[in-house]
């Protein structure tokens, strides 16, 4: 199975998401995206095929955003796209792709929802709250 992950390398949840996927055994195509940079028809599918607009994927926290007005309700998803074409950061992460589904994992261990076969157990998450048992279950948190 094919999976791509959109990842910032300084994010601790796209580094998890990250790990879950290759401690499943996954060996995903992991694109950068802050060095790569955007379009906007690759945004508007990614988010398209998550069921998401712009404005949810727009990350607030340790970006430009308020400074850009991009918080200000009045803003359209073209001028939030445009920006994120601008400035890759603002695009919150990561973002999975797989035949199962495209989404925003966040937390990390949303990831999990569209892996069909997961790390072994017992497994934990970045905060050290268990994920999978000991035999192989979905713990609910």
């Amino acid at each position: 199975m094919d999976i791509t992950i959109y990842h910032f390398s300084e994010c601790g949840t796209s580094t998890h998401a990250l790990k879950i996927i290759r401690d499943a055994g996954y060996d995903p195509i992991v694109v950068d995206y802050i060095k790569t940079g955007w379009t906007k028809p690759q945004l508007q599918k990614l988010f398209g095929d998550a069921g998401m607009t712009a404005r949810r994927a727009l990350r607030i926290h340790k970006t430009n955003a308020k400074a850009l007005g991009l918080t200000d309700m009045g803003v359209t998803e073209t001028a939030i796209l445009d920006a994120m074409v601008q400035f890759p950061k603002l695009v919150n992460r990561p973002i999975v792709v797989c035949e199962n589904g495209t989404a925003l994992c966040r937390p990390s261990e949303m990831v999990l929802d569209f892996l069909p076969k997961w790390p072994a157990g017992p497994y934990q998450g970045k905060d050290g709250s268990l994920l999978i048992d000991e035999d192989g279950n979905r713990v609910d948190s």
